[in-house]
């Protein structure tokens, strides 16, 4: 029976009001991601959790669906949008008749249901990848296991030569119909035939290849490009690389999610990358001339006198591509350079009677500080994106 449950709304998913900005769903979606990745999260119900965020993502990152669902529900996004029901019925009223009927006792037909095509069941692939390729894209060979038709007997079940026999139970309907008298008078219900199993046909002599199952398990090669740009918890969709439909239905798609490699000192905000680099105290008081490693190789970086420990310098074009829901780039972010001023735990004996007369010049005679974040706060809150 078809599920009727009604899904959440999107914005509940995700935390969100209805007036959420772009930058406010993408981010509210990356923490809920990385929270409930089943790679992460070992409760049974994070994997449904997960894909619920996914689609409400889906829907809320595309501007023209967004505004569908705003002004129209579940109902403005067509069919299954986004992995939803849309209400359950997906558009099909033989749906309708079988939730009715059921309450009765029994299981309606599908209007002939042996000959409706039906799509294909998706297919989950985990794909790690580095940094690096993330940044740039890459295009990664797979070993891709799935049910794929059998070639022996064109997905028919019967051994080849031989042909398949109308079924007797059900004279090749597919379904055994009852009458039931009820309060509303005669109704008439219908259940899958057993013997052939709503197909109207049996098999005298199974394939010997598949058994009878006109499926076969196989691993291919496959090759997925990825995008520059994507980040840990992307989904790439590969239509059709999923299991074989029925009774001549299209395939499933294979649904592609992207795990990121940590980097050694490269970490990514949005489509900003963010690297600590480490100065001495003579380079930040005098100013100094530096190099600075980045994903597109080594860039210079002046460093202004009288830097202090934590100041952000920004160089432009040298983050991620910034990718746009129709799979497009539009430009990168940026680097920015977290300069830490690193105090000298050893010293020689020249080195300390230098530093001993820079302090009496310097003086010796030291203030509190008007109380508010410290230093550690605000380089905590940078990274945890809750400061710009």
């Amino acid at each position: 029976m078809t599920d009727t449950t009604m899904p959440r709304d999107l914005y509940d998913i995700l935390g969100l009001s209805q007036g959420a900005t772009p930058d406010e769903i993408k981010k509210a979606y990356r923490k809920l991601a990385r929270q409930y990745h089943p790679d992460v999260n070992k409760d049974p119900a994070a994997e449904d959790t997960f894909k619920e965020i996914n689609a409400a993502y889906e829907v809320l990152s595309d501007d023209d669906k967004r505004s569908r669902y705003d002004r129209l529900g579940m109902a403005g996004l067509g069919n299954n949008p986004g992995g939803f029901g849309a209400g359950g019925f997906n558009g099909d009223l033989n749906d309708i008749f079988e939730q009715f009927f059921s309450g009765f006792g029994g299981t309606t037909s599908r209007g002939g249901g042996r000959r409706q095509a039906r799509v294909g069941r998706d297919l989950r692939y985990d794909l790690t990848i580095s940094f690096e390729e993330s940044i740039f894209g890459v295009e990664k060979q797979i070993d891709l296991t799935r049910m794929e038709t059998c070639e022996a007997c064109h997905g028919n079940g019967a051994e080849p030569g031989t042909t398949l026999r109308r079924c007797p139970e059900c004279n090749g309907v597919g379904e055994i119909r009852q009458v039931r008298q009820t309060f509303l008078g005669s109704m008439v219900t219908s259940s899958t035939c057993p013997r052939c199993n709503g197909r109207g046909e049996v098999i005298d002599a199974p394939c010997k290849t598949c058994r009878g199952q006109g499926q076969v398990r196989k691993t291919r090669q496959v090759v997925i490009n990825v995008p520059g740009g994507v980040d840990d918890g992307t989904r790439i969709r590969q239509v059709g690389l999923g299991e074989p439909g029925e009774n001549g239905g299209p395939a499933g798609n294979l649904q592609v999610f992207i795990k990121v490699q940590e980097h050694e000192f490269f970490k990514r905000r949005d489509n900003d990358i963010i690297v600590n680099i480490p100065v001495n105290v003579a380079q930040a008081a005098l100013g100094a001339n530096i190099t600075v490693p980045t994903v597109d190789g080594d860039e210079a970086l002046a460093v202004p006198a009288g830097t202090q420990s934590g100041k952000v310098f920004r160089l432009r074009s040298h983050g991620a591509p910034k990718v746009r829901s129709d799979g497009t780039s539009s430009g990168r972010g940026d680097q920015l350079v977290v300069v830490q001023v690193v105090i000298p735990t050893r010293l020689t004996a020249d080195q300390k009677r230098l530093f001993q007369e820079l302090s009496q010049t310097l003086g010796v005679e030291t203030e509190p500080q008007k109380a508010g974040k410290g230093f550690f706060d605000k380089v905590m809150d940078f990274f945890n994106g809750e400061s710009s």
